[in-house]
């Protein structure tokens, strides 16, 4: 039985998607953002057992050469993952698709659907195309939260995209160079999912993270909002992709980076998101959205 790696469930979230929504965060990904808020995410625990004496009410355990976790009796105080060196934590589960879907049975009642994030989700991209179809059957819509790495418009991802209703894609910074820095590799692909989705009629929302003092927050926001725009014009879409601008913010970011790379590097201030979502408006996209 096919099992994936899930690093936590949130049963009712409205910022991953419309409506209430139900949020599942698989583990593992494919970059190393430099800010990245939940850098837990990113590997997987090796059991090496450094963090299973920092537990305070014991939930960690070692079974021969495995972590084990106790979710019952974990407090959830962050210690072991504030102790990982290696941005993982052994406080993840492993699903069956027919596990999930019971869990979303629970309350699929009070979602009107799923959001698949990560880590990098799309990496599980066949676990989910199998829980996306029934998921469906439930009458929930499919969205993902992705960082755009990978080539959709490949034919093994082509029943993935399918089942999928919508996606919601990072642009982190448009000049190619600055991508490969930030997070270890380019961001061509990313580009090109962008217009390929948009092209789909299934493309959410493009999000950007704006870091004053480290990148190049106005060309990024006139070019990706530049695509955007043509992505609406050209098929005829009345602003119905978001582009959402977050505030970079310090919370969950790893301290050794705090304190080197980004020493110095406050949240953007209003004024200037207000800039950069004039920006965007002026390149023809209506739907800006500031967080």
């Amino acid at each position: 039985m096919k099992k994936a790696k899930i690093n936590k469930i949130i049963n009712f979230s409205n910022v991953d998607g419309p409506g209430n929504r139900m949020s599942i965060f698989f583990q593992g990904c494919n970059y190393n953002c430099l800010y990245c808020h939940n850098p837990e995410t990113i590997n997987l625990c090796n059991s090496c057992g450094v963090c299973v004496t920092s537990c305070p009410v014991g939930a960690l355990s070692l079974a021969g050469s495995k972590i084990c976790w106790e979710s019952k009796i974990c407090i959830d105080c962050g210690r072991c993952t504030e102790l990982c060196v290696l941005d993982s934590t052994p406080k993840t589960m492993d699903y069956s698709v027919g596990e999930l879907l019971e869990e979303i049975k629970k309350v699929r009642g009070f979602i009107r659907g799923i959001t698949v994030s990560g880590g990098e989700a799309t990496l599980n991209y066949e676990f989910i195309t199998e829980l996306f179809i029934e998921v469906k059957k439930l009458g929930l819509t499919t969205f993902v939260d992705t960082n755009g790495s990978l080539d959709l418009q490949k034919d093994i991802y082509s029943e993935f995209v399918e089942v999928t209703d919508k996606f919601m894609v990072d642009m982190k910074v448009w000049d190619e160079k600055t991508h490969n820095g930030l997070v270890g590799s380019g961001n061509l692909l990313v580009r090109k999912n962008v217009e390929f989705l948009g092209d789909l009629g299934k493309l959410h929302e493009v999000r950007t993270v704006v870091v004053p003092g480290l990148l190049d927050n106005i060309e990024t926001v006139d070019e990706v909002s530049r695509l955007i725009g043509e992505i609406n014009s050209k098929n005829k879409i009345d602003g119905d992709i978001i582009y959402k601008l977050i505030k970079y913010r310090q919370i969950g970011v790893r301290k050794e980076i705090l304190d080197k790379e980004l020493n110095g590097i406050k949240t953007p201030a209003d004024q200037l998101m207000e800039e950069l979502s004039e920006i965007a408006r002026g390149n023809g996209v209506e739907k800006v959205v500031i967080i």
